[in-house]
Protein backbone atom coordinates (compact mmCIF):
# COMPACT_ATOMS: atom_id res chain seq x y z
CA UNK A 1 0.00 0.00 0.00
CA UNK A 2 0.95 3.70 -1.10
CA UNK A 3 0.43 6.37 1.30
CA UNK A 4 0.29 9.99 0.11
CA UNK A 5 1.17 13.05 1.91
CA UNK A 6 0.72 16.56 1.00
CA UNK A 7 2.06 19.59 2.48
CA UNK A 8 2.23 23.62 1.73
CA UNK A 9 -0.78 24.54 1.10
CA UNK A 10 -2.21 27.71 2.78
CA UNK A 11 -3.24 31.44 2.64
CA UNK A 12 -1.81 34.14 -0.06
CA UNK A 13 -2.88 37.11 -2.09
CA UNK A 14 -3.97 37.26 -5.67
CA UNK A 15 -0.65 37.18 -7.60
CA UNK A 16 1.22 35.09 -5.58
CA UNK A 17 3.18 31.93 -5.07
CA UNK A 18 2.92 28.81 -3.24
CA UNK A 19 4.21 25.43 -3.43
CA UNK A 20 2.92 21.91 -2.57
CA UNK A 21 4.75 18.99 -1.84
CA UNK A 22 3.81 15.31 -1.98
CA UNK A 23 5.98 12.64 -0.26
CA UNK A 24 4.80 8.65 -0.80
CA UNK A 25 5.84 5.87 1.85
CA UNK A 26 5.11 1.95 1.49
CA UNK A 27 6.35 1.89 -1.71
CA UNK A 28 8.85 3.50 -4.22
CA UNK A 29 7.28 5.34 -7.28
CA UNK A 30 9.96 5.52 -9.89
CA UNK A 31 8.26 3.61 -12.67
CA UNK A 32 5.01 5.01 -11.40
CA UNK A 33 2.76 8.29 -11.63
CA UNK A 34 2.39 11.09 -9.35
CA UNK A 35 0.73 14.34 -9.67
CA UNK A 36 -2.03 16.55 -8.37
CA UNK A 37 -6.21 17.20 -8.56
CA UNK A 38 -7.68 19.84 -7.53
CA UNK A 39 -11.25 20.71 -6.21
CA UNK A 40 -12.85 23.67 -5.64
CA UNK A 41 -16.22 23.86 -3.54
CA UNK A 42 -19.07 22.53 -5.67
CA UNK A 43 -17.10 21.59 -8.43
CA UNK A 44 -15.76 18.26 -9.93
CA UNK A 45 -11.95 17.51 -9.03
CA UNK A 46 -9.98 18.22 -12.06
CA UNK A 47 -6.52 17.30 -13.14
CA UNK A 48 -3.66 19.97 -12.45
CA UNK A 49 -0.34 18.41 -13.36
CA UNK A 50 1.44 14.80 -13.23
CA UNK A 51 4.99 13.34 -13.62
CA UNK A 52 4.70 9.64 -15.20
CA UNK A 53 7.56 7.13 -16.19
CA UNK A 54 7.63 5.78 -19.68
CA UNK A 55 10.17 3.47 -20.57
CA UNK A 56 11.40 5.14 -23.92
CA UNK A 57 11.43 8.92 -23.04
CA UNK A 58 12.24 8.60 -19.30
CA UNK A 59 9.50 11.06 -17.31
CA UNK A 60 6.97 13.06 -19.18
CA UNK A 61 5.05 15.61 -17.40
CA UNK A 62 1.21 16.33 -18.38
CA UNK A 63 -0.47 19.70 -17.91
CA UNK A 64 -4.36 20.97 -17.17
CA UNK A 65 -4.88 23.61 -19.51
CA UNK A 66 -5.27 25.74 -16.46
CA UNK A 67 -1.93 24.91 -14.95
CA UNK A 68 0.37 25.26 -18.28
CA UNK A 69 1.74 28.51 -17.83
CA UNK A 70 1.62 29.27 -14.15
CA UNK A 71 2.47 25.66 -12.61
CA UNK A 72 5.14 23.53 -12.74
CA UNK A 73 5.63 20.15 -11.72
CA UNK A 74 8.52 18.39 -10.40
CA UNK A 75 9.82 15.27 -9.32
CA UNK A 76 11.88 14.45 -5.92
CA UNK A 77 13.72 11.60 -6.19
CA UNK A 78 15.04 11.26 -2.73
CA UNK A 79 11.75 12.20 -1.22
CA UNK A 80 10.07 9.42 -3.41
CA UNK A 81 8.03 12.33 -4.33
CA UNK A 82 6.90 15.63 -6.25
CA UNK A 83 6.34 19.09 -5.96
CA UNK A 84 3.73 21.93 -7.38
CA UNK A 85 4.95 25.29 -7.84
CA UNK A 86 2.11 27.57 -8.57
CA UNK A 87 2.86 31.21 -9.62
CA UNK A 88 0.47 34.07 -10.70
CA UNK A 89 -1.97 32.54 -8.36
CA UNK A 90 -5.80 33.91 -8.74
CA UNK A 91 -8.68 33.33 -6.26
CA UNK A 92 -10.13 31.05 -8.70
CA UNK A 93 -7.10 28.39 -7.81
CA UNK A 94 -8.65 28.50 -4.38
CA UNK A 95 -9.19 24.68 -4.18
CA UNK A 96 -8.31 21.73 -2.09
CA UNK A 97 -5.04 19.89 -3.83
CA UNK A 98 -5.14 16.37 -3.82
CA UNK A 99 -1.82 14.28 -4.58
CA UNK A 100 -2.49 11.33 -6.50
CA UNK A 101 -0.44 8.41 -7.86
CA UNK A 102 -0.26 4.87 -9.13
CA UNK A 103 2.23 2.66 -9.96
CA UNK A 104 2.08 1.13 -13.69
CA UNK A 105 2.88 5.15 -14.79
CA UNK A 106 -0.66 4.99 -16.90
CA UNK A 107 -1.42 8.35 -17.11
CA UNK A 108 -3.55 9.79 -14.16
CA UNK A 109 -6.13 11.30 -16.42
CA UNK A 110 -7.61 7.34 -16.75
CA UNK A 111 -5.72 5.40 -13.79
CA UNK A 112 -5.56 6.84 -9.91
CA UNK A 113 -4.39 4.03 -7.60
CA UNK A 114 -3.98 6.18 -4.54
CA UNK A 115 -5.07 9.62 -3.30
CA UNK A 116 -3.71 11.73 -0.61
CA UNK A 117 -5.39 13.43 1.90
CA UNK A 118 -5.69 17.06 0.71
CA UNK A 119 -4.13 20.31 1.07
CA UNK A 120 -6.13 23.47 0.93
CA UNK A 121 -5.13 26.44 -0.99
CA UNK A 122 -7.27 29.68 -0.44
CA UNK A 123 -6.04 32.70 -2.49
CA UNK A 124 -7.37 35.99 -1.57
CA UNK A 125 -8.28 38.82 -3.86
Amino acid sequence: QVQLEESGGGLVQAGGSLSLSCTASGRTLTKGAMGWFRQAPGKEREFVAALRWMSITGYVIDYGDFAKDRFTISRDSAKNGVYLRMNSLKPEDTAVYYCAANEDGSSLRVRIGFWGQGTQVTVSS
